[in-house]
């Protein structure tokens, strides 16, 4: 049941996105031509409550649903770290758009949409 209405939360998460206009292309090239502060507004926001978040967990020791202690470990950057900004970033270029709202694009059935999300899907065996 739990995951059941983690689900919820996930589809009304992705709704709120959408309709915040924050999967959508034009204001993405909004964003990379410092046409508007909308885009910038919304990731700064993320990172203040992603920030605060991983405060929270750390200080009052969160539990997971299995009641194990969430646990935070420091992740090493390498060059594999590098590389794959460097392709996500050719990535990001080439198409025009994060990959991210990829999955929403997807939904539309669009033939861009579709390669994007094609390529998209591709990246992570890459690795």
């Amino acid at each position: 049941m739990v995951y059941f209405i983690v689900m919820l939360l996930g589809i009304f998460f992705g709704m709120i996105l959408t309709n915040g206009e924050v999967t959508s292309w034009f204001r993405i090239q909004e964003m990379f031509r410092f046409d508007s502060f909308h885009m910038y507004g919304v990731i700064g926001s993320a990172i203040v409550v992603g920030a605060l978040s991983m405060l929270l967990i750390k200080t009052i020791g969160v539990r997971s649903m299995q009641g194990e202690p969430v646990v935070i470990e420091t992740k090493k950057l390498g060059k594999g770290t590098a590389i794959g900004g460097i392709i996500f970033g050719i990535g990001w270029a080439l198409t025009g758009a994060c990959p991210g709202p990829s999955t929403p694009w997807r939904d539309a059935a669009t033939p861009l949409s579709l390669s994007r999300f094609s390529v998209r899907s591709v990246g992570p065996l890459c690795t």
